[in-house]
């Protein structure tokens, strides 16, 4: 529970103290005092509106807060990506629940979707009491770069109601997108009135703000409740049809599925003889309330654009909340830590691009490893490596579906490879190739951390081990979903031979050093795997391998080279790349993970020991948690300070539960590291990318990495430990 005094001078709030909410196309970072920090519209990878996490003053918000002290808390619903935060006072208690609408998924009869509605809902009511809440929307658009024209209008999307005026709403009008705020006012209780909500312009423009913003201040008593919708409006006008023009004869029926929605069916309507044309309309029905005069009806409004009523909001968060319920219910995981698991499972959905099958390594963008340090980056794209990771861990949870669609994304960057044979180790979530890296100077950055970058420069970058963990991808996709078919089996092939011609080069490897290639021990290890998952794939579907005895040659050779110039004889451990044995990187923690040796392995039992000991005594464990590697020691081409990171700690988990297998001495220890890390959690159970030396959560959230390895973590735990007593 955290204490909050409202001010006009609201600083920076930890990135922990944040929920996610997502719809599969973009996502929204909420904090806990109520406010929507980071938010890009329409996608993932589009302009912000909303980043008041990278600039307190300007980044542009979306606040609701008491106007009085309060406390305050924050959970999803069970089962669901739906937050909900609760604000607590002596005198009344206020819920707001956030969400962006999804429909359910089709039925197994093929039943049509219901369109999704790219909306930010926020529905705020009263449960205890009273409450004065102070609402605003300050949209900064495009980074907070570009101008917008506000003004307050007639909302044309609220059915009439005799005798009452018009409602309004807000209108953000900037030269690439258009905003619209409204509102549906209701009462849940019988004795109670339906609440006023009065919209008036803010000025923040002494705060950087370069249009208006929107406010209101809303007195709500117990029963009463407001929910605002944020969207990009649908280019169309409110207007009234004649009756003749729509049809010789008209029939109006209501759809039980969402209220206010009807059909308008005009039988020998244009589409061939006898035809019946079909249109949806907003379903007011003339003999229950008078609107208009009597010649007219209510135009036909898109799907995309009904009316919005109490009834209309209500069904999408009822559907919303049962599409989550219904994806993490397949789910087949049955071991210990099961709440986090599938926390970790509902985030990692929350990264997926639907429309291509795309998966982002985070949400959100330029939040720094180091606080004041200039380690931002921006992760709103699909790496190869994390995408692949992602889906390991999905489909280890028992879900196939998200397995099948990344493999058709990649497989689409197969049939576009580069010149050279090539892919990138990252694309956009439309799979585009071009990346440009830029900073935003304008912007103050999360509490003071510069530069504040969009883009990524690293998209260039030659990063061998990435087909290692593609080909282990396609090896599990093809092992647990849709089969290979020939022809993708020719482009992985090619993928094969392509790493056999390779897999001498140097790279700049997983950590994406900026300055130098080096012989780095984990793409050496995941160019191994490469060469080893495309074997398994020849022989155990019986694939046609023109070049088997060339990969099996250079799959040992390789593997022989890592023992021996990766190696450290003097300090017993395997350094960061053949030129620098001395150096030691946690990275080096996967070997076991994707069985390129054994756990049991006395070289690699005495790297994990080496790890396992304090940065002051040449390891890389502080507090439980593991760094990648010493900063003071490796020259990375960034510079600056960086917290331990999650995804190695995790790392460091499993391979203590793969040492344990058969020397279970090893398991307390993963135990203890496992339930430590658990403890940072944040308080609905999301991952950062770091932690620093405070416990602060640092880097970019929610990452997906992180979850991804919770996930594995956990999965081979249990099952080590339900193999025996510890």
């Amino acid at each position: 529970m955290s204490y909050y005094q409202p001010s006009h001078e609201r600083g920076y709030l930890p990135i922990a103290d944040h929920g996610l909410i997502g719809n599969l196309r973009t996502a929204a970072f909420v904090s806990l005092d109520g406010s929507v920090e980071s938010y890009c519209v329409p996608n993932f990878d589009s302009p912000s509106v909303f980043a008041r996490i990278l600039d307190k003053d300007k980044g542009g918000h979306f606040s609701i807060q008491p106007t009085i002290p309060y406390t305050s808390k924050q959970n999803y619903l069970p089962s669901s990506n739906v937050l909900q935060t609760k604000f607590m006072n002596d005198i009344g208690v206020v819920s707001v629940t956030d969400f962006l609408p999804r429909p359910r998924q089709a039925n197994d009869t093929g039943s049509t979707q219901k369109p999704l509605l790219p909306w930010l809902i926020r529905r705020v009511e009263c449960i205890r009491g009273s409450l004065t809440v102070n609402i605003e929307c300050a949209p900064a658009f495009n980074y907070a770069r570009n101008p917008h024209v506000t003004s307050i209008v007639d909302d044309e999307s609220i059915p009439p109601i005799p005798g009452f005026h018009k409602q309004k709403k807000a209108l953000f009008e900037s030269a690439d997108i258009t905003l619209d705020l409204r509102y549906v006012p209701e009462r849940t209780m019988e004795d109670t009135e339906i609440p006023v909500v009065h919209l008036t312009t803010l000025d923040l423009s002494a705060k950087g703000h370069k249009g208006l913003a929107v406010q209101a201040f809303i007195q709500l008593v117990e029963g009463q409740a407001v929910t605002f919708i944020l969207r990009n409006p649908p280019n169309t006008t409110c207007a009234y049809t004649r009756v003749e023009d729509l049809a010789p004869r008209v029939e109006l029926q209501l759809t039980p599925e969402i209220p206010q929605i009807g059909i308008i069916q005009a039988p020998g309507a244009p589409g061939g003889a006898g035809s019946a044309h079909a249109r949806k309309v907003d379903a007011m029905l003339i003999a229950e309330r008078d609107v208009g005069p009597p010649a007219l009806v209510p135009r036909v409004r898109a799907l995309d654009d009904p009316f919005l009523t109490p009834e209309l909001v209500h069904s999408l968060l009822h559907t919303t909340n049962r599409y989550w319920y219904d994806w993490i219910r397949q789910s087949t995981y049955t071991g210990s830590w099961k709440e986090a698991v599938l926390r970790s499972a509902l985030a990692l959905k929350l990264l997926i691009f639907e429309p291509t099958g795309a998966v982002v390594a985070s949400p959100t963008f330029s939040l720094p490893e180091y606080i004041g340090g200039t380690r931002n980056w921006d992760y709103r794209y699909s790496w190869i490596r994390d995408s692949s990771f992602t889906l390991y861990a999905l489909i280890r949870l028992g879900f196939t579906e998200e397995a099948n669609a990344y493999l058709e994304f990649i497989f689409d960057r197969l049939r576009d490879k580069n010149p050279d044979g090539s892919l990138q180790i990252m694309y956009t979530i439309h799979g585009e190739k071009d990346i440009p890296e830029v900073e935003l100077t304008h912007l103050d950055g999360h509490k003071g951390s510069k530069p504040v970058r969009i883009g990524n420069g690293a998209a260039d970058h030659v990063q061998l081990d990435i087909y290692g963990e593609l080909m282990d991808c396609i090896y599990l996709g093809q092992k647990h979903g849709k089969p290979l078919n020939y022809d993708d089996w020719v482009m992985v092939r090619g993928i094969v031979d392509f790493v056999v011609a390779h897999y001498k080069d140097p790279d700049l490897s997983i950590w994406e050093v900026r300055n130098r290639e080096r012989n780095f021990t984990y793409s050496k290890v995941m160019l191994w795997v490469a060469i080893d998952r495309g074997l398994r794939l020849a022989d155990k579907r019986s694939l046609p391998c023109p070049n088997r005895f060339k990969w099996l040659a250079a799959r040992d050779e390789l593997y022989e080279e890592i023992m021996e110039l990766a190696w450290n004889k003097e300090g017993k451990f395997f350094g960061q790349s053949y030129e620098e044995t001395h150096v030691l990187d946690s990275a080096v923690l996967i070997m076991p993970l994707v069985f390129f040796m054994q756990a049991s392995d006395p070289r690699f039992v005495n790297t994990l020991k080496q790890i396992l000991r304090t940065p002051d005594k040449g390891g890389l464990t502080s507090n439980n948690l593991v760094y990648r590697y010493d900063t003071r020691k490796s020259e990375d081409g960034v510079g600056g300070e960086e917290g331990t990171f999650c995804l190695c700690t995790l790392w460091c988990v499993e391979a203590l539960t793969r040492a344990g297998q058969t020397d279970r001495t090893f398991l307390p220890r993963a135990i203890s590291m496992f339930e430590d890390f658990l403890l940072y959690l944040n308080h609905v159970g999301l991952c950062s990318e770091e932690i620093s030396d405070s416990g602060e959560s640092l880097g970019n959230a929610v990452q997906g990495f992180t979850h991804v390895t919770l996930i594995s973590a956990a999965y081979n735990l249990s099952r080590t430990l339900n193999k025996g007593s510890v």
